[in-house]
This record gives structure tokens, C-alpha cells and sequence, in this order.
């Protein structure tokens, strides 16, 4: 299969063929139809992140199943999934208390004595995210994906697998914003458009949209947000203070930088919750002023949005289809695997939200 291999840090890709392996008997053969070109693979493309080289990046997809493993009875060839980096094994004790996006068990992966899923003449090529989507073929495990209803557009599917289910999730479920309340998101690229849309969606009073891009303002207001703050030309905190009457009920923060982190939590009001969605690079320290604690102010974090997936994704399908998602306004373009490289230096201005790669016109 053709693939785009991450050989060296900052260094383009190439579009290389690769070898994938038959599916064990819990793990299934999934043909890409779309990926999206996330932050998430920016920050390991330039080092942000440590990764093992080389490896194949990508990790918000769909598309349709090609085999099963002798074990697998959840799908079957032909049907429509999406995947999800955060697999879940479903017996340890994060799994078994509803936190399954927070699962880290190795039985997910291969073992090292087995043979590879991904290689080139015999070497292993690495896997990321259990996933890597920046290929013609995933080959998964079964508890990676999730299967929807064949009238999804699978381009628009490829969103929720990540970035939707990320910003959506982490207001209903890491934060659980209550209607009426006032929400504030720092940060209007994909992960942030969707906070905004799951803001509007369980009825926030006021949605406060934070950029330094007025296109991206712009956006955002079709997203759901019923105010907007250039950062570039104020102070976004003090903007806040004063729109809200004193600070927010909740932020979030969709950039991943310690000032914007710090930020977040200074907008909010007494008992307010700030909920960290973006990934701050290691070593970075996050700074607030301690006796704040005192006003029971929150500062927490977000991996994936707390996702149940395969319960969330199929609803998040549905809002879509019943025009609560507003899925086709995130994708900027749709390119080919060939101009990944391309995408990925578009994340960098911070004038896309989504592109999404299509592997079938």
C-alpha cells in the first residue's frame, strides 16, 4: 500500500509503499477513504513530541472495513467505520470506571516478538496512534473503531475521529457545561470550533470565540459563538472580566501553550472550571497565582474529550445529519496524500482548520 513515511524530524514526507499484515484474530483491516491533517501529527512532524522513527502519522479517519480477524464479530467487511486513537482494552480499572479514553493497556499493539503490522523490506515501520491513517490501509485493533450508518459522509466521519470528539467531548463530558452558563474557547482551529459547536449544542448562555486570525472569528461565529475576541488586539482576560460580568463559568484552552493555559484560568469566575484541551509541549510549566484555589476556581485537563466513543461517535453522527454539527464548514480543502506535507505547514499559519486527505475521488 502507499503510505506517507515519517522518516526524520521537519523533514518532508515521502509517499513510500509499504507492507501491512494480515489481521490477528481481534484485528481488522480497515481501508481509508479520508484522514484528517490534525495538530496532533504538526506537533510529532516537528519534534514537539518524541515519536518512534519511522512511522506513518495520522489518526482522524474513516473508512470502510476490507478483513476481520477469526475473532472479531463487532464488524464485518464493508462496513463504514470511524477510528479513535484512544482504543480501550475494557477490563482494566480505567476502563471498567468509564474513563476508557484514558486506557493505556499494551494488549492493543502488537507484541514485540510478533511480526510487525506496518514494515518495508522486513523493518518495522511504526504505528501511530495505533492507527496511522496517512495510508491507503489501517490495520487496527477491533477497539479502535467504531461503526456508523452508511449515509455519513465519510470525509465529514474522518472529523469526528479526533478533533470533534475532542472538542465536543470535553464540554459535555470533562467539563459537563451546564445551559445558560457562559463559555469562553481560546483557540478557533479544529478542537476549538468544535468546543464552540458542543457549547451551542447543550445551551450555553454566552460563547465567547478567543483568536488572533478574524477569519477564524468569523468561523467561529457559525460554529455557535455569540461573541468574539482578537487577542491580537487586546487583552483577552480583561476582555473576558468584562463581558461576563466578573469571569466565565468555563474555558477552554484548544492551542497548547502555557500563556493561553494561564489565560484560561484567569478568565474565570469564582467556582469556574478551565479545562486544558490542547497539548502543552514537555517540560512546559503551567503558572497560576495559588490563592485563587480559594475561590474554588479548577484547572484540569482533557484527553479526547473523556470519549465513551462508540457511544458518542454514532450521536455525534447523528447531530450531523440532523444539522447540530456543522461538520462541512471545519474542512478548509481536500487534497491527496501527495500534499500532505503541504497541510501540514498550513497548521502552522493557523489560517486552516481541517484538511482531509481523500484517498477515493
Amino acid at each position: 500500500m502507499k503510505a506517507a513515511v515519517f522518516r526524520e524530524v521537519n523533514v518532508a514526507m515521502e509517499v513510500e509503499e509499504v507492507d501491512v499484515s494480515k489481521p490477528a484474530p481481534r484485528e481488522v483491516l480497515v481501508r481509508t477513504v479520508a484522514a484528517g491533517v490534525c495538530h496532533s501529527d504538526m506537533h510529532f512532524f516537528n519534534g514537539t513530541y518524541p515519536g518512534q522513527l519511522p512511522i506513518i502519522l495520522g489518526h482522524e479517519s474513516a473508512g470502510i472495513v476490507e478483513q476481520v480477524g477469526s475473532d472479531v464479530r463487532y464488524v464485518q467487511p464493508g462496513d463504514h467505520v470511524i477510528t479513535c486513537l484512544s482504543a480501550f482494552c475494557g477490563h482494566c480499572e480505567y476502563c471498567l470506571t468509564g474513563h476508557l479514553s484514558l486506557c493505556q493497556e499494551p494488549e492493543l499493539r502488537r507484541d514485540k516478538g510478533e511480526e510487525p503490522r506496518l514494515s518495508m523490506n522486513n523493518d518495522q515501520i511504526h504505528q501511530f496512534a495505533n492507527l496511522s491513517s496517512f495510508a491507503e490501509y489501517m490495520l487496527v485493533h477491533e477497539h479502535a473503531i467504531v461503526k456508523i450508518r452508511e449515509d455519513m459522509p465519510l470525509d465529514r466521519a474522518a472529523l469526528i475521529g479526533c478533533g470533534v470528539t475532542t472538542g465536543v467531548g470535553a464540554v459535555i463530558h470533562t467539563a459537563a457545561v451546564e445551559p445558560g452558563s457562559s463559555v469562553v474557547v481560546i483557540g478557533c482551529g479544529g478542537v476549538g470550533l468544535s468546543c464552540i459547536n458542543g457549547a451551542d449544542i447543550v445551551g450555553a448562555g454566552k460563547i465567547i470565540a478567543v483568536d488572533m486570525l478574524d477569519s477564524k472569528l468569523e468561523l467561529a461565529r457559525k460554529f455557535g459563538a455569540t461573541d468574539v475576541i482578537n487577542a491580537k488586539d487586546t487583552d483577552p482576560v480583561a476582555e473576558v472580566l468584562e463581558m461576563t460580568g466578573g469571569g466565565a463559568h468555563y474555558t477552554f484552552e484548544a492551542i497548547g501553550l502555557k500563556v493561553s493555559a494561564e489565560q484560561a484560568f484567569r478568565m474565570l469566575r469564582r467556582g469556574g472550571t478551565a479545562t486544558i484541551i490542547g497539548m502543552i509541549p514537555p517540560g512546559e510549566m503551567v503558572e497560576v497565582h495559588g490563592a485563587e484555589f480559594l475561590m474554588e476556581k479548577k484547572l484540569q485537563g482533557s484527553m479526547m474529550g473523556s470519549n465513551r466513543f462508540r457511544v458518542d461517535m454514532p450521536r455525534f453522527v447523528d447531530f450531523y445529519l440532523q444539522g447540530k454539527l456543522h461538520l462541512d464548514d471545519m474542512i478548509s480543502s481536500r487534497i491527496k496524500l501527495e500534499d500532505v506535507n503541504d497541510a501540514l505547514a498550513a497548521l502552522e499559519t493557523g489560517e486552516v482548520a481541517r484538511s482531509v486527505i481523500m484517498f477515493e475521488d
